[in-house]
């Protein structure tokens, strides 16, 4: 007869804080070329500020990201786009090893756009298996200012 452990302090830790992320709707949203990275709430697209608590469930354990990718071009005629992709990286990943996980696809996307129309590029990292749709990434790209930065080199 096998015993098992009543109690593992690690897996309720990790337990907790992915429901402390997932109440909260934290996404990680990084911008290029303005280094510009920061925490959001992807329902509400209001700022998190911040705080150990949140930033410690983040970065201390590994999560499923979902992935959205996407350059922010302005064509000739002055209209804005997007050239997106939504990614799901295989396996789990700290966030520290995020970068390298989605760096293809992050170049593909990139160079996939008119390089006289971009204006930069980001990405919006939900650490659970969540699907954005095209309008609420655009509201969580525009209420972090991906248009308000200067054009790509």
């Amino acid at each position: 007869m096998s015993k098992r452990k009543p109690h593992n302090m690690r897996a309720r830790l990790e337990r907790s804080c992915r429901a402390l992320l997932s109440s909260n709707h934290v996404a990680v949203v990084n911008l290029d070329p303005s280094q510009r990275q920061g925490m959001i709430n992807w329902k509400n697209c209001k700022n998190i500020p911040p705080g150990r608590q949140i930033a410690d469930a983040i970065c201390d354990i590994a999560h499923q990201w979902t992935i959205y990718l996407s350059a922010f071009c302005i064509d000739q005629r002055g209209q804005r786009y997007y050239r997106s992709v939504e990614i799901a990286p295989q396996g789990i990943y700290l966030v520290k090893d995020l970068a390298d996980a989605i760096e293809h696809s992050y170049l593909e996307v990139r160079n996939d756009c008119n390089p006289n129309h971009l204006i930069g590029s980001g990405w919006i990292a939900i650490p659970s298996a969540v699907s954005l749709d095209e309008d609420q990434a655009a509201r969580v790209f525009d209420a972090v200012g991906a248009w308000d930065q200067q054009k790509a080199a």
